[in-house]
């Protein structure tokens, strides 16, 4: 199959000998460099080795469903000789090692050991390390790509391309702005330290921790998170080849499917079917872009009243991306209103209220993760301390999290008119009452309650205790949880009880 890849079409061959040429030169460039290792002392050695090796690892992870590849070990090739799914996993998981990005971290792998012994690494322990290593590559690439078989489409749509490309944005800028923040002065950066003990007991650095580890009990440690991950990606790829062997892939005609966008791309379910409508509505409706624009640059507008009555910038920076949270939040409390009369598609169908409550949920989520996830490691830069990044994750998820499950009861409870659709964003219509009001108020005011022992927290770690921060990051997960499945559930339950009302509500405004 590798000597294969190498036949076919003309510009197809060009481009696969280019990109081969390009991976050997890349291979061979960074072997040089990691023999350099034995020169440094074992404390940077060890950082560069855990933090090179977790992104190698994390990158066959999630390489195949990025590059969209072709698995050419794909288990359901063999089916037409009827082998057993045991024999069959093991043969496939053991010709996983002969391909060429495996080659390529060999080749790195034997040049960082060179590097090991000169930091007098033993020998037992450099080859657990590279053994675990590699195969937990291995076998995170045949999951990945077995898990891609059972959901792969006729094609890549744009929806699928963008659901990778923010995916991609979202790991890279955060680690892109941390690395751009360090201050190199003579030392490795306290917050690259930090790092690298985190990954070495993390499935993806475990494996590459154990060379260098500080202390004999760290590499203890690292070895069984390692070996741990082995023996559960192992299983997982036994199961995955026995429902490959033992499943028929639905036929789906790329005609008739090539223009539904996100109803093509998510699961044919009731709830399935309500996230695609609302992202369709979310991603292409007036009045939710607006909203989806404003928010961002509301939240970075108020900074301006706290910089100006002398509010240090370093602080004031902290302060838009909990308002961003705030406000994603609270975006779909009266997410029923903007579907107008098209809501009698949920009830004559006899949607269950736990599919509407979570499928409505879905293009805030898509939306709202994103861009909290790049902006926190930019109020952080501009803050100065990433000591305190835990702390402003723990308000923002309180903030998030509890403002979709408040809204999630809001939207079924208190409904009120908005502009139809089609009509401008800016124009609201008259309302009679204060329900809309009294609604919008207590969804914010019920999410700051619930992030109140986060926001406490994160406000003393601010003034000097850093502990405190790890504390916020807890109260403020833990409390958005709690308040987003209660808000489902009880929305949900709200939903199918109060269908009539709300279907008189639809058609009279």
């Amino acid at each position: 199959m590798m000597l294969g890849a190498l036949r076919g079409d003309r510009d197809d061959v060009l481009r696969r000998v280019v990109g081969l040429v390009v991976l050997i030169a890349g291979t061979i460039f960074a072997a040089v460099n990691a023999s350099g290792l034995g020169e440094v002392d074992r404390l940077t050695a060890g950082i560069v080795t855990v933090l090179a090796g977790s992104a190698i690892t994390l990158g066959f992870a999630v390489g195949p469903p990025v590059t969209a590849s072709v698995d050419p070990l794909d288990p359901r090739r063999f089916a037409v000789v009827g082998p057993e799914p045991r024999p069959l996993a093991g043969a496939l998981l053991v010709a996983g090692f002969l391909s060429v990005p495996v080659l390529a971290v060999l080749v790195l792998a034997i040049s960082v050991a060179i590097a090991w012994s000169e930091q007098g690494v033993g020998v037992f322990a450099t080859v657990a390390s590279i053994v675990l290593g590699l195969t937990t590559c291995v076998l995170l690439a045949r999951v990945s790509m077995a898990l891609g078989a059972l959901v792969k489409r006729p094609r890549q749509s744009r929806e699928l391309a963008g659901v990778y490309l923010v995916a991609v944005l979202v790991v890279v800028v955060p680690v892109a702005v941390f690395l751009g923040s360090l201050e190199w002065r003579g030392t490795v950066p306290t917050q690259l330290v930090s790092a690298a003990e985190v990954l070495a007991w993390t499935p993806v650095g475990a494996a590459w921790g154990i060379a260098l580890a500080p202390t004999p009990g760290a590499a203890v440690g690292s070895a069984v998170v390692a070996v741990a991950t082995v023996a559960v990606l192992t299983a997982v790829w036994f199961v995955l080849v026995r429902i490959l062997l033992t499943t028929t892939p639905r036929p789906v005609a790329v005609r008739e499917r090539g223009g539904l966008g996100w109803f093509a791309l998510l699961p044919g379910t009731p709830g399935g079917a309500v996230a695609a409508r609302s992202l369709s509505y979310w991603l292409r409706d007036r009045r939710y872009l607006v909203n989806i624009v404003v928010v961002p640059i509301a939240a970075v507008l108020s900074m301006v009243p706290l910089v100006v009555a002398g509010v240090p910038i370093e602080v004031a920076a902290l302060l838009p991306v909990p308002i961003m949270a705030l406000f994603f939040g609270w975006l779909p409390h009266n997410d029923l209103a903007y579907d107008s009369t098209a809501l009698w598609m949920h009830i004559a169908s006899g949607v269950r209220g736990l599919s509407d409550r979570i499928g409505r949920l879905v293009p805030v989520l898509l939306i709202g993760l994103p861009i909290l996830a790049v902006s926190i490691p930019l109020a952080i830069v501009a803050h100065g301390r990433w000591a305190f990044l835990p702390a402003l994750i723990g308000v923002c998820a309180a903030l998030f999290l509890s403002g979709l499950g408040l809204s999630s009861i809001s939207s079924v409870v208190a409904p009120y008119a908005v502009s139809r659709p089609g009509d401008s964003p800016f124009q609201q219509p008259q309302r009679t009452g204060s329900g809309g009001v009294l609604a919008q108020g207590l969804v914010m005011l019920g999410s700051l309650l619930a992030a109140s022992p986060a926001l406490w927290f994160a406000g003393r770690a601010l003034a000097s205790d850093t502990e405190d921060a790890v504390v916020a990051l807890w109260a403020g997960v833990a409390a958005g949880v709690i308040v987003l499945v209660v808000g489902v559930a009880v929305g949900a339950a709200l939903f199918e009880r109060r269908g009539t009302r709300l279907m008189e509500f639809a058609e009279a405004t």
